[in-house]
């Protein structure tokens, strides 16, 4: 059954790619925030998608240590659903992304009109620095931005491998940074198929104060992370393994 239910919401997956992107594409013509809103509407839908073929909740807390103007959060990165549900409650959410990703169709196109932060990771130090310069720039716009300190999806239980671009963030942004744990993998893996029933959790953890020497910054960010994130796993009654 979880098989099929998993092959049903896969389908609800792509499907809505096609008909948010194609069906509302003259919102790429409008101010980008007629964009944001069909993101918004798309991240929403497939929340509700995932709750009701798949079995799968999600549930956000700590909304009280949302930020709201500009600000940077760092979150653990479990799965593709890390990139999708901030979007149901972050106002004016911005990620960093792969920039690979910015000529598909659609998908790529959505992503450049609301100033998605698009980086080539191949080209290591200067990509560093045209990330910092784009987010100084998103920063500046009131937007909220979020970066996955590991830089790629890491499986449930992987050992953290935190990258050097959180902290080029939040030194040159001076900006507090709001941990974002989860529990995401469990239930939507970062590869495969299937999608586990049970509830996937975002807390949002009280921001870490800007000004801290990177070292202590990176020490505490980690802690915080990953000290919440295995939380969840370790009182999750649900968990498929």
């Amino acid at each position: 059954m979880t098989a099929v239910r998993s092959l049903l919401f896969v389908a609800w997956l792509y499907l809505s790619m096609a008909l948010f992107a194609v069906g509302l594409s003259p919102a790429l013509l409008l101010p980008y925030r007629a964009a944001m809103w069909v993101i918004r509407s798309w991240a929403r839908f497939i929340l509700f998608g995932l709750r009701w073929i798949a079995g799968v909740r999600v549930e956000f807390r700590g909304l009280e240590h949302r930020p709201e103007g500009a600000s940077l959060l760092a979150g653990k990165h479990q799965s593709m659903l890390d990139v999708i549900a901030p979007f149901a409650v972050l106002p004016d959410n911005c990620f960093i992304m792969k920039k690979e990703l910015l000529p598909l169709p659609f998908f790529g196109w959505f992503a450049w009109k609301t100033g998605m932060i698009a980086v080539d990771r191949s080209a290591h130090s200067k990509a560093l620095k045209e990330m910092v310069r784009q987010a100084r720039a998103r920063h500046a716009q009131g937007r909220q931005i979020l970066i996955f300190p590991e830089g790629t999806r890491a499986p449930v239980g992987a050992p953290p491998d935190y990258k050097p671009g959180i902290a080029a963030l939040y030194r040159d942004l001076d900006s507090p940074c709001t941990p974002i744990a989860t529990n995401s993998g469990v239930h939507w893996p970062a590869h495969g198929f299937r999608r586990y029933p049970g509830t996937v959790v975002y807390e949002f953890l009280p921001a870490i104060p800007a000004g801290l020497k990177r070292a202590e910054f990176m020490a505490l960010l980690e802690e915080r992370i990953e000290g919440a994130s295995t939380r969840f796993l370790s009182s999750s009654s649900d968990k498929p393994f």
